[in-house]
């Protein structure tokens, strides 16, 4: 399982680089074409035409304090 580091995004339209920060942290770029959600709990991305308006630039680290499930 992946846990988060950064979640990051960059607007294709204005150029914007967005970071959720924490839970709940809802940023929009300036143009209002996407948006990030989620801090490092989660991974949330608005958008207004499609996946095509951002580019994901999130980082991530293999987390091997995974509970195993009996």
């Amino acid at each position: 399982m992946e846990k988060i580091i950064r979640n990051v995004i960059r607007c294709k339209n204005c150029g914007d680089i967005i970071e959720s920060k924490y839970t709940h942290d809802f940023v929009t770029c300036k143009c209002g074409r996407c948006s990030v959600d989620g801090g490092k709990d989660y991974l949330r991305r608005c958008f207004k035409n499609s996946t095509d308006d951002y580019e994901e630039l999130s980082e991530f680290v293999e987390d091997n304090n995974k509970k195993s499930e009996d």
